[in-house]
């Protein structure tokens, strides 16, 4: 495991998904239809439980001024800080790989309560899989 550092806050605008997980690949074709992958975008999941359901949300940074409103997205911050993180490599050809990372994670005793389980996409094949570390 390792700690990853944002040293500033990151402004994301999302797509949310209809249900989770069945909804988060819709989510994210949706998101690129608007925002094609590019190395200069970052592009992360998000989620956790909101009303005693997982909310999932497929998100982009931030490049524009603007750019959310064109596509009448919805914008959320994701706070900086340190992040508790574990690479997961060719994470397509294991997916359930993702649920097992984020349950190890959140049972960590310092997490930010407040925080999402952040995936960020690193090329096409693999994802850092991050929780925010309480302030």
């Amino acid at each position: 495991m390792e700690t990853i550092k944002f040293d500033q806050d990151i402004r994301v605008m999302y797509v949310e998904a209809t249900s989770f997980p069945d909804g988060a690949l819709a989510a994210h074709q949706k998101l690129h239809s608007y925002f094609p992958f590019t190395t200069v975008r970052r592009y992360f999941g998000l989620s956790r439980p909101e009303s005693g359901i997982i909310r999932y949300k497929a998100a982009a940074e931030i490049m524009e001024s603007g750019e959310a409103e064109k596509y009448g997205l919805q914008t959320i911050v994701l706070k900086k800080g340190d992040y508790h993180a574990l690479t997961l490599r060719d994470y397509m050809k294991d997916i359930p790989s993702i649920q097992r990372t984020f349950s190890q994670l959140i049972a960590l005793p310092d997490i930010d309560p407040e925080g999402y389980c952040v995936e960020q996409y690193i090329g096409q094949n693999d994802m850092l899989c991050m929780v925010r570390i309480a302030d």
